[in-house]
């Protein structure tokens, strides 16, 4: 057998103790447990679409992330919007929501849709403008979002464009 790689007492945090303690607030000194039932409808929300938080800063406290679930009806396709200076990661629950944007890496914008299953995965950098649609006319769509706000940020917008190239 072989010596252990830490010693007793060191852990996965050997640090915490040598730490100052940080102040908590009522709503960060605990887990919290959101159920299926008890997501909040009073989110900013886009046209085609209800959003249904379940972590925010609201419910919970959350500083840096807000979580929640989107439906989007049978053969519905929600207005074109992006999210601000948040990331946003987009795990599809059930059916197959298609995710538009335009492509402006070649000469002329081109449409692209990302046709999804459950189980896929979608990133949404900061203010790329999209939209979701779902093309099914029986099922709905639902998907569960992890933004890097507080908050869910919706910006409506009048149509799909291509983000200008940016020089650095």
């Amino acid at each position: 057998m072989s010596e252990p790689l830490t010693a007793p007492g060191e852990g996965f945090h050997p640090h915490l103790h040598d730490a100052p303690a940080p102040e908590v607030t009522p709503l960060r000194s605990r887990l919290h447990h959101i159920r299926a039932d008890a997501l909040d409808g009073g989110t900013a929300q886009t046209g085609g679409m209800r959003r249904f938080a379940a972590v925010s800063g609201r419910a919970v406290g959350s500083e840096k992330l807000w979580m929640g679930q989107t439906h989007v009806a049978p053969s519905t396709s929600s207005s074109d919007h992006h999210h601000g200076a948040s990331e946003t990661a987009i795990y599809v629950v059930s059916g197959h929501p298609e995710f538009v944007f335009l492509d402006d890496s070649q000469d002329r914008p081109q449409e692209v849709r990302l046709r999804t299953s459950p189980g896929d995965y979608v990133f949404v950098p900061p203010f790329v403008p999209h939209r979701e649609e779902n093309p099914d006319p029986a099922d709905e769509a639902v998907v569960v979002i992890a933004r890097s706000t507080q908050e869910a940020i919706v910006v409506n917008l009048p149509g799909l464009y291509a983000l200008p190239v940016r020089e650095d």
